[in-house]
């Protein structure tokens, strides 16, 4: 029978994580008792390696994205409301002319 797939919340992966790196209980401890798989478990460390400058940043890195999302979405608006008026203008030209050729 199939086991079925596990997703487990950020805190469990650190807790886990830190009783290797910190604590020095054996990979094969923590994946034991979390019933996981060590290459799993090498698979979360990579990923703390890789992004652990993202924890010294100071939350620059998410500042700026979210002033560049920011931005786009002013952006968006703006031209957003000039689609708007565009429409808006020939809807009234188009009710104009329909006056003037006698059409309701």
């Amino acid at each position: 029978m199939a086991r079925t797939r596990q997703n487990r919340p950020p805190k469990q992966k650190a807790a886990a994580l830190r009783k290797h790196l910190v604590d020095k209980v054996a990979v094969s401890d923590v994946c034991e008792e979390l019933g996981l798989q060590p290459s799993v478990f090498y698979t979360w460390q990579k990923q703390l390696f890789e992004n652990a400058d993202k924890a010294f940043d100071g939350g620059r890195a998410s500042n700026a994205r979210e002033k560049e999302l920011e931005a786009k979405i002013a952006a968006l608006e703006a031209k957003l409301a000039r689609k708007d008026s565009v429409i808006a203008e020939l809807s009234e030209e188009i009710v104009r002319a329909k006056k003037e050729v006698g059409e309701p």
